[in-house]
């Protein structure tokens, strides 16, 4: 099949669109048109920090306040924001049977909050935080108050001075091995994989759309911008993640 540039319409979309199991993969291009910002793009948290590893986290009490403060500012950029019409579109997808689920590199929730099910966190979440040291987990607004309050890292609750960390993977820290490992075995399994907003340069997250293409599936890349992997995708559809979305919708 051949590689098209364009809006969908139903004339144009693959035919794997009618495909058995289909796969969405999202990155920060779908977050950021509900107004979270690239934390990676200039004058994002990124930009203004330091990277603060993870080796460095677990032995450093400096290293742990930095990272709260780059957490916490991080925070407040996204925790009052609300799903937008490709959050919602995916959701809607999963509800009817449309997609298997969601692979996610993002760590704001907001496909949960759209009322998607099955999501694959592959960077785990932000709106949680976990104990290093006994493994308990909780909600992290209470903690992101208590350090804006103290200026002081909060200790675990549970077992009284253990590390807390975001449920995130931070630099230096490998990802989830189950969560990575499925979400292998849904791309090898699909018959078409959508990934929305992602430059698909990051690995080994990238190289899951890349194996689902190599074994036989159909690639359909949502972007503002080019792509690690425009150059074996079926179909690019450039702009507005959401707008694409909802297109796709409207012509399905």
């Amino acid at each position: 099949m051949g590689k098209h540039t364009c809006l969908p319409t139903s004339n144009s979309l693959p035919t794997g669109c009618a495909a058995k199991s289909v796969v969405v993969f999202t990155g920060a291009g779908i977050s950021t048109e509900s107004g979270i910002p690239d934390f990676r793009s200039p004058g994002g948290v990124w930009s203004k920090y330091r990277t603060v590893y993870f080796d460095e986290f677990c032995r450093s009490a400096q290293a742990r306040h930095e990272y709260w403060e780059q957490k916490t500012e991080a925070h407040v950029a996204f925790a009052a924001a609300e799903p937008n019409i490709g959050h919602q579109t995916i959701a809607k997808w999963e509800e009817k049977g449309k997609v298997r689920g969601v692979i996610t590199q993002n760590i704001d929730g907001l496909h949960q909050i759209a009322g998607s099910q099955d999501v694959l966190e592959l960077h785990g979440t932000a709106r949680e935080v976990t104990c290093l040291d006994c493994d308990w987990r909780a909600p992290v607004d209470p903690l992101v108050v208590q350090f804006r309050e103290t200026n002081e890292v909060p200790l675990c609750p549970e077992c009284g001075d253990g590390r807390l960390k975001h449920a995130t993977v931070s630099f230096g820290q490998v990802l989830p091995e189950e969560t990575l490992n499925r979400a292998h075995q849904w791309c090898l399994e699909a018959d078409l994989i959508i990934t929305v907003g992602s430059s698909l340069v990051v690995y080994p997250a990238a190289g899951l759309p890349e194996a689902g293409k190599r074994s036989g599936g159909k690639l359909v890349l949502i972007n503002r911008d080019e792509t690690g992997l425009d150059m074996i995708a079926d179909m690019l559809i450039p702009g507005s993640c959401g707008e694409a979305l909802a297109a796709i919708d409207a012509a399905l």
